[in-house]
């Protein structure tokens, strides 16, 4: 047995001494260099691309098995464009594991590594002549166990372009560094990398440390002890600062990810506060190329500037493959959370598609949406839609159909939207009624001192809209107007509604309205008001009970500037006013007028006074408006009693006004005593100062003057009489 023993150890070292003997002639003996350019026609013949061995090649072979590569680059298929390059790259295998089928990497090393991956309009890449789809792998009943020492990546940069959807994607300055790779092994990660990119817009910066541990028999990973670190700018977030922590896992075998601890905290520019994501265990179930079935749940909790969010998200019934899907009912339930009220949103619909072709279908979708909050209508608001989505991410469509409650109002609605970089959208919306005024902020008095706030049109430049809006009943800012109808129009900042039409106090309106909202705001405004009952009008809409009456009003202005008071200084344009059976509140000056005699020579001023008031039986004006300041020559009074002509100036960027009115006594008019003392003479009368304390000034100093002449005149008819009577007396005498 000692023989036997003694024996085959000295047959195993000479075996042993043969085999390295071997290995050292090889090695001092063949070099690959020598191989260049026969591996170089190699790669020409079977791969069509040109391969570049610029650096040497050395070979060991023991105690490890390894290679060295010095610079190596190789071309596009086909073509000589370059396709991937490196600087320097080594791989060492320990030699005696192989024999068992066990693959132990004592190193492998990258250096320098650049490479670009194209994916073309018909959907093949740049890679596919590499990939060898048609060869069909061996079978092995004996799966080959890996075990890597370590593995360091550097200095590599890495491009993908998608031709079809025009986005490009670049990873720079790679670095990787590991421990031990292992199953079973928890092994050190140590990654940082640049990512680049232009759909979605990136420009990141990222740094990953962690342990990882795998077992490929269960296809189970864990992320422990996590440490991820990521700035700079995504989407429309700028000065990005992301860091995650906490612990991971994954289970592609139950298609299940789940998180036992994960804390992440971002800030940046359009995330005004941190937030933080915690994710229950399992949280996610994975969707591969078939389902299980199984049900896929995510369950998310947000906290920042936008309140506290709660977010649901649950996917029963999981049928299909890549290509055709369906999922019998999804649900997705939001709850936010904000300092003055809360939303509940839930939304619930069987959802099909196809996730190659990038489809997606919600046949019969519920959206129910509750809130509440002190400021809200009695403090709650519930309603519910229902209708349809269909989404086509290629070609970055989405098309709805909803009908149902929203905000007290009753709406059906066709709303298109073509482009997520740029949205196109369009809409065909009837609403039963809206009340606008329960969801504005509350009118209050702005302080002397508060400076006035600058008009903000900037999200209007970039909208892109097309459509109609139908409104049964509407009130906003306290105006009321019924079959309320806009169609919209707008693109590059410039926004157009024509028509702009509506039933309102008694009559109509029919006109347009535009809106530049580049560089400074501008608006133009084409209205005609037709049978409209003023009084009611100008109470709701500027708390002004100044004029009584029913006609007509048109109005043709422009106006531009970066506040409200700018576009009310910089007014163009021209305006006119035809009423019939009203009044002018604040002053009767009929009255006035027969109560003149104890006023002769002097010259009265009064404030307006809202129990008095003069009637007309017809009013006529027009206006030319030149920076703010609307300027009349023909103003039109006419009453059985009355006649008033007059000029002069409405300041309307200034709120105030300076107009000289000439009011005539009908001569059939009867005075106190019985007798027309006053009937016929003209009294001026100036209206000035601001809206809100309007004085009336009657000058019967000119009246006095007008009365003189009056008797003058009377005087002549007088004598005038006389004489022509002596005179028919003298021609009778004269004829006897």
């Amino acid at each position: 047995m000692n023989k036997i023993v003694k024996y085959g150890l000295l047959g195993a070292g000479s075996i042993v001494g043969i085999a390295v003997a071997g290995a050292a002639y090889i090695a001092a003996t063949f070099n690959p260099n020598d191989y260049k350019e026969q591996i170089i026609q190699a790669v020409k013949e079977n791969k069509q691309r040109t391969l570049h061995l610029d650096g040497d090649i050395s070979l060991s072979f023991f105690p490890s098995l390894g290679a060295n590569l010095g610079k190596v680059s190789l071309s596009e298929f086909k073509s000589e464009q370059p396709f991937a390059a490196i600087e320097t790259a080594r791989v060492s295998l320990a030699l005696m594991p192989l024999l068992s089928k066990q693959v132990v990497v004592n190193e492998v090393l990258v250096s320098g590594l650049t490479a670009t991956l194209i994916k073309y309009k018909d959907g093949t890449t740049n890679i596919d002549d590499l990939l060898g789809k048609d060869e069909k792998p061996k079978d092995s009943n004996q799966p080959v166990k890996f075990d890597i020492a370590s593995v360091v990546i550097e200095k590599t940069n890495l491009t993908y372009r998608d031709e079809g959807m025009g986005s490009q994607y670049a990873i720079k300055d790679l670095n990787l560094k590991t421990g031990r790779i292992a199953n079973g092994v928890p092994g050190k990660i140590d990654l940082s990398v640049g990512v680049q990119g232009n759909q979605p817009r990136l420009d990141i910066t990222t740094q990953l440390k962690t342990t990882l541990t795998f077992d490929l028999d269960k296809q189970h990973y864990q992320l422990a002890d996590m440490d991820l670190q990521v700035s700079g700018a995504a989407l429309d977030i700028s000065n990005l600062k992301l860091k995650a922590s906490g612990d991971a896992s994954a289970n592609l075998a139950a298609q299940e990810y789940g998180a036992n601890k994960f804390k992440l905290n971002a800030t940046g520019t359009k995330v005004k506060d941190s937030f933080d994501v915690t994710l229950d265990a399992p949280a996610l179930s994975m969707i591969k190329d078939k389902f299980s079935g199984d049900k896929l749940t995510l369950n998310a909790r947000l906290d920042g500037a936008i309140g506290n969010i709660v977010a649901a998200l649950s996917i029963p019934g999981l049928e299909g493959n890549a290509q055709s899907f369906k999922v019998g009912a999804l649900t997705l339930v939001l709850d936010v959370k904000q300092a003055e009220q809360a939303f509940k949103v839930k939304l619930a619909s069987p959802l099909s598609g196809n996730f190659e072709a990038k489809q997606f279908n919600l046949s019969n979708l519920t959206l129910a949406v509750t809130a509440t909050g002190d400021k809200l209508p009695n403090k709650s608001v519930s309603s519910e839609m229902k209708g349809s989505m269909q989404a086509d991410l290629l070609k970055e469509s989405v098309q709805f159909n909803l009908a149902g409650g929203l905000l007290q109002s009753q709406i059906v609605a066709k709303v298109g939207v073509n482009g997520f970089a740029n949205p196109a959208i369009r809409f065909d919306v009837d609403v039963d009624q809206f009340d606008a005024d329960l969801y504005l902020p509350k009118k209050t008095g702005a302080k002397a001192s508060e400076p006035e706030q600058a008009l903000d049109l900037s999200g209007l430049r970039k909208l892109n809209l097309d459509g109609s809006l139908r409104i049964g009943q509407l009130k906003v800012a306290n105006i009321k107007s019924s079959k309320v109808r806009l169609d919209v129009k707008a693109r590059n900042g410039q926004v157009n509604v024509s028509p702009l039409s509506a039933n309102l106090y008694q009559g109509s309106m029919n006109g347009s309205l535009s809106v530049n909202a580049q560089a400074t705001p501008a608006i133009a405004i084409n209205q005609k008001l037709t049978g409209i009952n003023v009084a009611a009008l100008t109470r709701d809409a500027a708390d002004f009970d100044t004029l009584e009456g029913r006609g007509n009003v048109a109005m043709n202005l422009t106006m531009q500037g970066g506040t409200v008071s700018a576009m009310k200084k910089a007014m163009d344009g021209n305006m006119s006013l035809n009423l019939a059976d009203g009044a002018i509140k604040g002053i009767n000056i009929a009255k006035k007028l027969r109560d003149a005699q104890g006023m002769l020579g002097k010259a009265q001023t009064q404030s307006a006074n809202q129990n008095e008031k003069t009637d007309f039986s017809e009013l006529k004006a027009s206006f030319k408006v030149n920076k703010g300041v609307a300027h009349n020559e023909d103003l039109s009074l006419k009453s059985p009693l009355l006649r008033l002509t007059g000029n002069g100036d409405i300041n309307i960027g200034n709120d105030s006004m300076n107009y000289l009115a000439k009011a005539t006594l009908a001569k059939t008019l009867e005075g106190q005593g019985g007798r027309d003392s006053v009937g016929g003479i003209t009294v001026p009368v100036r209206v000035s100062g601001p809206f809100s304390d309007l004085k009336y000034t009657l000058d019967f100093g000119a009246m006095v003057n007008e009365a003189a002449k009056q008797k003058v005149e009377a005087k002549k008819e007088e004598i005038k009489t006389k004489v022509q009577d002596k005179l028919k007396d003298s021609l009778k005498g004269l004829f006897r």
